[in-house]
């Protein structure tokens, strides 16, 4: 059988092979406290829940690319609540299932294999920024984050600049946690606009952060570029903030001509969330008081897992939003395996792309006990 060339070529996630290990120990009936994949498990608010089971209505029929005028609507009164910034529901909002597969889909839009068209995306990060890449045919360019791990306009050699078609940046930042400050969003919004570069801003945690580092919440690109948000596309998701990971909602939000390509490849692929979805999306959208809820949970995880790691001399980098803890190790691999033995599942950086290596990831997914469990095992082990 003959496969894409490019599956062959990027393989499986590697984070498979941990699952597979944790999941021998778990079947085995072992302890296991699991802080590889970011799916939390602090249940869904029942508010949500009821928003969903009352939409089911008694005839099923296919949702439209465009989505609910109510889910636009919803989106646009949380962009002006949470940045102060108006956008146009009817033409710069689209819903998506998750932001994994409008991530995913994006460089179908806006890629032309035959022109050698150039994605730009920074690593570690989300690996599903070159692999939708990869898949339209795009040639890539990594950018290799180190220190604060924060993508700057100036990491982009001009010369990629000028040929690059998309962008991708990410704040808060995946795996690092790391926040990109407003003037670096700023001087990155500016090159991409010089350089006739579509902007790409993975803003998917921008509403799960420590309220003492970041008073106001981390800054969008939304609000750099204003609300015509010309040559930018943000892409947004309920996962984290509304514990909402099965549901698969997301939106796109940006620049009405994208956005309109966006829904025409849409229409044609059928990637649209169900509208008793977009309805469970509205009542999340609309409200903010689950998530401040949410968000305290998370620092509280934040506080426990890295107060441990400060006893045993093991320095955590950004980590002050997002959902992950990022740990400077000797051996990232290394220590994944030790911990594994001891039935703590963390994720080696390598995993992330080049530049994670010497790191490890902590998900903030296990409860407040559990991470408390954990944070005494950690010092036991690596202490």
């Amino acid at each position: 059988m003959r496969i894409n060339p490019v599956l062959e070529q990027l393989g499986g996630y590697p984070i498979a092979t941990i699952q597979m290990r944790a999941r021998e120990r778990r079947d085995a009936g072992l302890p296991l406290i699991d802080f590889s994949i970011g799916d939390p498990r602090e249940p869904t608010p029942e508010f949500i829940r009821t928003a969903l089971v009352d939409a089911v209505g008694e005839v099923s029929q296919y949702p439209t690319a465009a989505g609910l005028a109510e889910f636009r609507q919803a989106v646009a009164g949380y962009l002006e609540r949470r940045f102060d910034v108006a956008v146009d529901p009817d033409h710069q909002i689209l819903p998506s299932a998750g932001s994994k597969e409008a991530i995913f889909s994006t460089p179908f839009v806006f890629v032309d294999r035959d022109a050698g068209d150039l994605v730009v995306y920074p690593t570690p990060g989300y690996p599903v920024y070159e692999r939708g890449a990869r898949f339209a045919g795009a040639a890539v360019h990594r950018v290799v984050l180190e220190g604060d791990f924060v993508l700057r306009a100036g990491d982009i050699p001009p010369s990629v600049w000028e040929r690059a078609r998309l962008v991708w940046t990410c704040s808060p930042h995946n795996p690092s946690g790391a926040v990109t400050p407003a003037g670096d969003l700023a001087e990155l919004y500016a090159t991409a606009r010089s350089s006739d570069t579509l902007l790409l801003a993975d803003e998917c945690y921008v509403d799960v952060y420590d309220e003492d580092a970041y008073p106001d919440g981390p800054a969008s690109m939304l609000q750099i570029a204003g609300p015509a948000a010309e040559g930018l596309l943000v892409y947004l998701s309920l996962s984290k903030r509304s514990g909402m990971t099965g549901y698969r909602s997301g939106a796109v939000v940006g620049d009405r001509e994208a956005i309109a390509a966006l829904k025409a490849l849409r229409s044609t692929t059928g990637t649209i969330p169900p509208e008793f979805v977009q309805a469970a999306a509205v009542a999340a959208w609309s409200d903010d008081v689950h998530v401040q809820e949410r968000r305290a949970i998370f620092s509280e995880k934040r506080r426990i897992l890295r107060r441990a790691f400060e006893r045993i001399g093991f320095e955590v980098v950004a980590s002050r939003a997002g959902l992950y803890l990022w740990v400077v190790v000797d051996d990232d691999l290394a220590v994944t395996d030790r911990l594994l033995d001891h039935g703590i599942v963390v994720s080696p950086g390598r995993f992330f792309g080049p530049g994670g290596e010497g790191y490890i990831r902590l998900a903030l997914v296990p409860t407040v006990d559990e991470c408390a469990t954990a944070a005494e095992q950690l010092v036991a082990l690596l202490g």
